[in-house]
């Protein structure tokens, strides 16, 4: 088998036309290679993948002001299809709190979570060995089925999904920043950035991280006419509170306890209620609550206070001492980078009737007001951003490994020439990185994704493929100084001979990736270390000596024509 390989590579290398042949396929498969991550996606990056997990919540938010009855309501509608999951073993419900603080709580902000408006859903799943769907998947599937029945109880709300970050905790898929110096400013905008992802494909659990600014009413005391009513305003205060949240007002002595057991007083849940949120309701509400004075006469709440609609005072956010807003987005089983690319697209065509847009960076945008030329910002942030860190810092730690790697090589063999072909040899396995994707994607149900960890693979693919390469060159070397063969037939030999320790490491490197490939997170590296190594077999085989002997290797090598000595013979 050797010996025909050996007649295959010298006749190869020795005719014009096969290394124009090998020399163009090589080109086509890496120009395809590249076109099938741009333009034509047929292999998508991102972060990391979905991760199996056992345990995912779900979060409720009514629009500001919603009773807690209404919040439970929300919540019984969600309950009401998560439970007929055969995979899901309990359920929790928070009503008005957040769940006690987990990983993704942390950066979610769960702990923020203190009103009525609010409840979070923790689902505890089976183990993700005895269930044939992944947690993702589930989300998947069930994230329209609730989202379309139960968001439509009450207007304004929002009920989205969270799973535990499989990678490093970001607030969300996608983050837009919005700064600025206006409030009402920053305000439309987020609205409008908020619009233009519900119309971007992909984006799924979008909101605003921002107070909404609704209707409120003050109450104002009269010190006047208290003082003239003879009533208290302690007194005055003492009532309200108590009718509408209730308090302490007397102590009960146990024979079972020590401590005193507080006395709870506070009115019915249908007597607190208002029935409707207007300023007469509320008038007709507090003008049934009366104040006994020292004359013992009967006063109307109303006949003390003066009630004036006004709006909320909504929190202000801020970082880096700038003020700014935040519009999240989760992804739904897609990149995060292609539906951003498509939002700015849609934001600079939208934006611009109104500000004077301008691309700062790489997808950042600074907004200019026509009319009142105010400056605004959109700076992205969350899992995309890390995600082109990411691949930045990996592109230029390959791009490092690669100088540092052609420097050793001018060192070692004092050539330009050999130390560029073990260059092009080893990065010819990015080729079989990205064929070995697109292959995996059309095997599983969900995408199989160009992932951080693949650029990982790649890169520790580089020293595989150099040592294959180091290999072949020092043999024909050997060949040429010590045996008296000539460039070709050496090449050739060596080829042959080497292609056995080749073969053996690279079989045992896919074996061992093959446990990896299975993993949510590691199996673009498995991946990429399973074909890339493939490839690197491939180039270094084949293509490589194809450019050892178009260079003038006897020249280099201080070759001096001698009668040849058998192979056989000892070196």
């Amino acid at each position: 088998m050797f010996n025909k390989f050996e007649k295959f590579i010298l006749s190869s290398i020795k005719s014009v036309t096969s290394r124009r042949i090998i020399l163009t396929l090589t080109l086509i498969a890496f120009i395809l290679s590249v076109l099938m991550i741009a333009p034509s996606k047929l292999v998508l990056a991102k972060m990391l993948p979905g991760k199996d997990n056992d345990t995912f919540n779900i979060y409720v938010s009514l629009a500001s002001g919603s009773s807690i009855e209404q919040t439970n309501r929300v919540t019984q509608c969600v309950s009401s299809y998560v439970v007929k999951e055969k995979n899901v073993l309990d359920t929790e419900v928070f009503l008005g709190m957040g769940s006690p603080l987990d990983f993704a709580g942390l950066i979610k902000g769960s702990h923020f979570k203190n009103s009525e408006n609010v409840a979070e859903i923790v689902l505890n799943l089976t183990k993700k060995h005895h269930r044939d769907e992944p947690s993702y998947m589930m989300v998947q599937r069930i994230r329209p089925l609730i989202q379309s029945n139960c968001e439509k109880l009450y207007p304004n709300t929002k009920i989205s999904f969270v799973e535990p970050p499989a990678g490093p905790p970001t607030m969300a898929a996608i983050v837009a920043e919005v700064y600025g110096n206006n409030p009402d400013g920053i305000r439309k905008i987020t609205k409008d950035i908020e619009s233009i992802f519900h119309k971007t494909d992909g984006l799924v659990d979008i909101d605003i991280m921002q107070d909404e600014v609704y209707e409120t009413f003050e109450i104002i005391v009269n010190s006047t006419k208290i003082a003239k009513s003879g009533v208290d305003i302690k007194q005055l205060n003492n009532i309200i509170y108590l009718a509408f949240e209730g308090m302490q007002i007397a102590v009960k002595n146990s024979e079972i306890y020590n401590d005193q057991i507080p006395i709870f007083l506070s009115l019915s849940r249908e007597s607190k209620r208002f029935t409707s949120k207007d300023l007469n309701a509320i008038e007709m509400k507090l003008s049934s609550l009366k104040l006994m004075n020292a004359m013992g006469m009967m006063i109307p709440l109303t006949e003390l206070v003066t009630i004036t609609p006004k709006r909320s005072n909504p929190m202000i956010m801020t970082k880096d001492l700038h003020q700014m807003s935040n519009v999240v987005a989760e992804t739904d089983m897609v990149s995060q980078v292609y539906p951003l690319i498509d939002a700015r697209d849609q934001m600079i065509e939208l934006l611009s009737n109104e500000y004077e847009v301008t691309k700062i960076g790489l997808f950042n945008l600074e907004l200019k007001d026509k009319k009142t030329s105010e400056l605004y910002k959109i700076i992205w942030d969350g899992e995309m951003e890390v995600t082109l860190d990411t691949f930045v810092e990996l592109g230029a730690a390959f791009i490092a490994a690669l100088i540092l790697i052609f420097l050793l090589m001018v060192i070692y063999y004092k050539s330009y020439t050999l130390s560029a072909i073990i260059l092009l040899g080893s990065f010819l396995s990015i080729i079989g990185v990205i064929v070995g994707h697109y292959i995996m994607d059309l095997f599983t149900a969900d995408t199989f994704f160009l992932t951080a960890t693949s650029l990982i693979g790649f890169i520790a693919l580089i020293g595989i493929s150099s040592r294959n390469s180091l290999l072949l060159i020092d043999f024909t070397k050997s060949l040429m100084l010590d045996k008296g063969m000539h460039q070709a037939e050496a090449i050739a030999y060596a080829s042959a001979t080497r292609s056995k320790p080749i073969f053996l490491t690279a079989v045992a490197i896919i074996l061992a990736s093959t446990l990896l490939a299975r993993d949510a997170v590691f199996g673009g590296l498995g991946v990429s270390l399973i074909f890339g190594t493939v490839a690197a077999v491939i180039a270094s085989l084949v293509v490589v000596p194809v450019l050892l002997n178009m260079s003038n290797l006897e020249a280099h090598f201080g070759f001096r024509e001698k009668k040849a000595v058998s192979i056989n013979d000892p070196l």
